[in-house]
């Protein structure tokens, strides 16, 4: 038997056996029509999240709209096929190739003929244990893990996509949809447009993928054709993946994180308590800057709570890691509608006493614009300095990094298969030990906030971030 096949046997007992989800069926999903074949060699923005683990995405859906379980299935098995004939590079396989030590999407029709795995699964519990699930602020991160779709990513070659949807044991009314995509292949962004299209598949039919605005396109050749491109991906390959085709990656890299002492928690801004932040991350002494954006307010928020939740010393440094999307920012650009990772982390950093003082917000929003600034907006060139976001990996203590993720410009809750919006959205995977996600809210001009931190930071946190966000 291949090694993969024996891989995924593991994978589907292990999943059959554990406590709260029961297999029901696997099958697999190919494209409904002919895409195109070959190789699809990574980028540098790519191999910097090719030992990263799988972006996964958790979808509760409930309510007297909700078609039967064998509908719900059928619609997603055929609306995926037809998706899947537009976002190619997620029925093949990422591969190694030895002879030019590239990491590629393989596109080959031998690659594609394994087809998506598509799991679906009863959760051992009710309707309406579902729906708390759904509801609740902290996390059933137990729950939440068996919910999404596993990927064998301890080498190459590996499959880039699985879906998995899942039912309750008794009673009707509620499903929760899975997507685990390897993070190498696509960014948050790229993630969310490949939702879009896939819904939209799903509740208006196949030939509504023809008018996709923007487009999705794959070709990487504006990166990769980049002076420092072809170095800055050996250095993140001998960094990120020394070991091909085994992706280990070095720990200072933190791409596997202990969960164990974490707790995850949802919060939602409304528009009001957005406007409000905003006013506090004016400077105090009267510079004069434009407004600063709803991202950078709800990341200084973030930032300043974190740390005053802590036991540090007023005179330490802390970290905060921003992503910011380049598409439009190379010469030339990949395009809005670039399916693969085009993310440049800036890492601001701020003293200790700086934060937990008054005017704290306003001092992070200072930090983080300055640090944008400095990688971005300072040269013509956004990838000028690229090369020491390794110096800043390795120099930076865990302990003492937050990052965020995603972004509220995903209108994660628009997320429509025919049956209406989710009722919850929430990443499953953990790519750090203090993380935090922010998704378009359910409210119009809301953001939810999902942060996962060690348990006994959680509430300390939240006493500040809800005192700081209701503060004007």
């Amino acid at each position: 038997m291949h090694l993969h096949s024996l891989a995924n046997l593991f994978v589907d007992c292990y999943f059959a056996m554990s406590s709260r989800v029961r297999l029901v069926n696997v099958t697999r999903v190919h494209p409904a029509c002919a895409a195109a074949a070959g190789d699809l060699e990574l980028a540098f923005f790519d191999i910097a999240q090719v030992a990263k683990i799988p972006i996964q995405r958790l979808f509760f859906f409930d309510g007297p709209g909700l078609p039967p379980f064998p509908s719900v299935v059928s619609a997603l098995r055929s609306s995926l096929a037809d998706t899947l004939a537009v976002f190619f590079p997620l029925a093949g396989e990422l591969a190694f190739r030895p002879s030019s030590g590239a990491v590629v999407v393989d596109c080959s029709p031998a690659a594609v003929s394994s087809g998506v795995r598509f799991v679906e699964a009863e959760y051992m519990g009710g309707a309406d244990d579902m729906r708390r699930l759904a509801r609740e602020e902290e996390h059933d991160t137990e729950a939440f893990s068996q919910l999404v779709p596993d990927l064998d990513v301890a080498q190459l070659p590996a499959r880039v996509l699985a879906v998995q949807v899942t039912r309750p044991a008794a009673g009707h009314g509620a499903v929760a949809v899975g997507v685990t995509i390897l993070h190498a292949v696509a960014d948050g962004q790229a993630v969310w447009q490949f939702m879009r299209a896939w819904s939209t598949a799903s509740r208006a039919g196949a030939a509504a993928l023809v008018g996709l605005v923007p487009p999705p396109t794959f070709d990487r050749s504006p990166i990769l054709q980049h002076p420092i491109a072809a170095e800055l991906s050996r250095t993140f390959l001998r960094f990120f993946a020394p070991a091909l085709p085994l992706l280990r990656s070095p720990p200072s890299t933190s791409s596997t994180v202990d969960t164990a002492p974490q707790i995850r928690r949802t919060f939602v801004l409304t528009a009001d308590q957005i406007r409000s932040l905003k006013q506090q991350c004016v400077p105090q002494s009267g510079q004069s800057l434009p407004p600063a954006s709803t991202y950078v307010a709800i990341s200084s928020l973030v930032w300043a709570s974190i740390v005053r939740a802590k036991s540090m010393d007023h005179a330490d440094d802390t970290h905060f890691m921003v992503a910011a999307d380049c598409r439009r920012r190379l010469r030339p650009a990949p395009g809005e509608g670039y399916f693969g990772n085009c993310i440049r982390p800036c890492f601001a950093r701020a003293n200790v006493g700086e934060l937990r003082g008054e005017g704290g917000v306003a001092r992070a929003a200072a930090a983080i614009r300055e640090r944008v600034r400095e990688d971005l907006e300072r040269t013509s060139d956004p990838l000028e300095g690229m090369e020491r976001v390794l110096d800043v990996v390795r120099g930076v203590p865990r302990e003492r990094l937050t990052s965020v993720a995603s972004s509220h410009r995903f209108m994660a809750y628009e997320t429509d298969f025919g049956w209406g919006a989710p009722s919850r959205v929430e990443l499953v995977s953990m790519f750090a030990a203090e993380l935090v996600t922010l998704l378009g809210a359910k409210q119009a001009g809301a953001v939810q906030v999902s942060v996962a931190l060690r348990r006994h930071l959680m509430e300390a946190f939240a006493a500040n971030f809800l005192a700081l966000a209701g503060s004007s």
